[in-house]
């Protein structure tokens, strides 16, 4: 099945196999909790009191210290310095808990939850081994002691994602482990599908060495193969709405979109299976309403092929056209989703992204509107009903009213239809109604829109790389041996119906080869190709004397280029450059009146120094006058 996204207990992403030579000694769950009590310790002494956010998150800030990163580096020793970081995005957690339960100091907390995240940010990007960092600070798991027992083992790339803890996601170690994992650099152990180690073949020039089934695993080469069936998906919904059959025999185009639905809510009913309702968003949301439409379109279809093709038939319901019509509207009704639907695959590119985030948002805020227009619209019907009551309100009345409070909501209101409601109060009462809907509330929405927007956008980057970390996590946290993309899960169904259950599971995986060779034949191809040149340009790299941490550091620049060429290569430190630029750089760790303040002071240091030497001079010579 396609790989999904689940809730932070799922456990995934370890390091290494235990015969890796970058794998550390497991660090025993209690041994986590104490370092994350020191830790939190530490925080609590380095934001000791409210402060804004800029002082913590600065680069060179006087609260988060060079000692006080040095301080939480050393508190799980040499020993346990791997789990640190992940203990500081437990701290967080605890902070920000905190602060929602103890409100009148929700500001300090949040200040400290944030200096964890910094902390953690700088722990990350001065780890100079970056085999130590990605299989042992970001992949390995750790649990902490909770009521007596051991939580379930996470690691910091998905607690840093499920905090959202945007500082740690934007460090550049966190990012270079997350490009690692979408390229597929950092693969899934063959024996083990949840542990990680490092693709063998990445520096393979050969073509047909790429060329294999279990690639299709790596989340760019996931995603790319789900844009395309989307795309495949999208062009079969918009050749049933151009071609509509009034006889209402299923044509070819027909056939295969209800084939590639039902694929997908299968792939749907297997996620809720696997990780429960933790992982229903508005995605899942959107992609329920779409499916049971098209369920709706095949329902009415079916129904329709039971009755006679009789255009002459008195009752309508008993002629095959109404229902074929029917169906056709409930497939063309659906064409706004279907296109919106894109928007889900294109969310690696930058544009798409962000926007997406920022309709995510959005659409959190926007539920404060809609819980006080529920409240309000509730009361207000209430109070029309009641007021004709009275003269035996006819059942087409309750229509009347929803509509008319609709259309207020959409800024078009409609005042005669409540003349006739218990005059003056029914117009009086829509009156307010009216004012309260599109004078207050739609101007609440509008506000909390605006922030939303320019919330997003001010950290548009970050919020972006955020995306990326997620959108990767989606296709690793629950892995996989044999991933099929709807509507390719149908045919894993089947193999597993005929084959799973006697089958010898060498053979069969074996099958799941070949199957998935035959579904993925194209994608497989242009992979092989591309990991191929990818492969050319790292052995290029490594011959310039790059070693194999910087494989995904290739020189790439216009003034990389300059530099490595042999006519245009400069020895700064030869020429002097070199020491003349750090004689000339200013010193940006420390602000310019503190370093006027060091200079005073060790110019009165120094005045001090040579009046005690004129003292101590004038003393011996006194002295050796009195002894004569």
């Amino acid at each position: 099945m396609s790989s999904l996204s689940s809730p932070s207990s799922f456990l995934v992403l370890p390091t290494h196999s235990q015969g890796d030579r970058h794998l550390s000694p497991i660090v025993p769950p209690a041994e986590v909790t104490k370092i994350a009590l020191k830790l939190r310790h530490l925080v609590e002494s380095a934001v000791p009191c409210d402060l804004e956010e800029s002082e913590i998150t600065k680069p060179h800030s006087n609260v988060i210290t060079i000692k006080v990163v040095q301080a939480a580096r050393e508190a799980g020793g040499s020993e346990h310095r791997a789990c640190v970081v992940f203990c500081l995005l437990v701290c967080k957690a605890w902070f920000n808990h905190q602060s929602t339960v103890e409100l009148w100091d929700a500001d300090l907390h949040r200040g400290r939850a944030i200096a964890c995240e910094v902390i953690a940010k700088k722990l990350i990007e001065t780890e100079d081994d970056t085999s130590f960092l990605l299989h042992n600070i970001l992949l390995r798991r750790y649990s902490i002691i909770v009521d007596g027992q051991p939580t379930s083992p996470a690691n910091v790339i998905e607690r840093a994602v499920d905090l959202h803890a945007i500082d740690v996601i934007t460090s550049s170690g966190y990012q270079k482990c997350v490009h690692h994992l979408w390229r597929g650099w950092l693969v899934q152990d063959e024996d083990d599908p949840t542990t990680f180690v490092d693709y063998a073949n990445r520096d393979k020039v050969g073509f047909f060495t790429h060329l294999d089934p279990d690639r299709i695993r790596v989340p760019r080469y996931q995603n790319a193969t789900q844009l395309l069936v989307s795309i495949a998906f999208l062009v079969l919904f918009t050749i049933v709405v151009n071609t509509p059959n009034p006889s209402g025999q299923l044509d070819v185009a027909e056939v295969l979109l209800y084939v590639f639905t039902l694929g997908f809510v299968c792939d749907e009913i297997t996620k809720f299976y696997k990780a429960g309702y933790h992982i229903l968003g508005f995605w899942n949301a959107f992609n329920g309403v779409l499916y049971s439409l098209i369920t709706v379109s095949f329902v009415l279809r079916m129904v329709g092929l039971a009755h006679p093709l009789d255009h002459g038939h008195e009752d309508p319901m008993h002629r095959r056209d109404f229902y074929s019509t029917l169906s056709y509207n409930f497939i063309a009704f659906s064409a706004p989703l279907f296109w919106s639907r894109l928007l889900l695959y294109l969310d690696t590119f930058r544009f798409f992204g962000a926007m997406l985030v920022v309709l995510k948002v959005m659409m959190k805020e926007s539920l404060i509107f809609f819980a006080l227009l529920a409240v309000v619209i509730i009361g207000f019907l209430q109070a029309f009903i009641g007021l004709d009551v009275v003269d035996d309100m006819a059942a087409d009345e309750y229509g009347v009213i929803i509509k008319a409070m609709a259309n207020a909501v959409m800024q078009s209101p409609e005042f005669d239809a409540f003349e006739r409601f218990s005059p003056p109060f029914g117009t009086l009462l829509y009156y307010f109604f009216t004012f309260i809907v599109m004078v207050i509330l739609l101007n609440v929405l509008i506000a909390l829109y605006n922030s939303a927007y320019e919330a997003i956008y001010e950290n548009a980057d970050a919020e972006f790389l955020a995306l990326l970390a997620h959108k990767t996590l989606q296709f690793v946290r629950a892995p996989d041996e044999n991933v099929y993309i709807p509507p390719f899960n149908l045919v894993e169904m089947i193999i597993i119906a005929l084959f799973g259950w006697w089958m010898p599971r060498g053979r069969f995986e074996q099958l799941n080869d070949v199957v998935m060779s035959c579904c993925y034949a194209p994608v497989m191809v242009v992979a092989a190709a591309y990991e191929s040149r990818v492969a050319h340009i790292i052995q290029r790299s490594r011959a310039r004397g790059g070693s194999g941490d910087d494989d995904d550091d290739v020189v790439d620049h216009e003034w990389e280029r300059v530099a490595a060429a042999a006519e245009t290569q400069v020895d700064l430190e030869a020429e002097g450059w070199a020491k003349l630029c750090e004689a000339a750089k200013s010193d940006v760790e420390v602000e310019p009146a503190v370093q006027e303040v060091r200079q005073l002071r060790a110019e009165v240091d120094e005045l001090k120094r040579m009046l005690a030497d004129i003292s101590r001079a004038v003393g011996a010579g006194a002295a050796g006058e009195e002894s004569k």
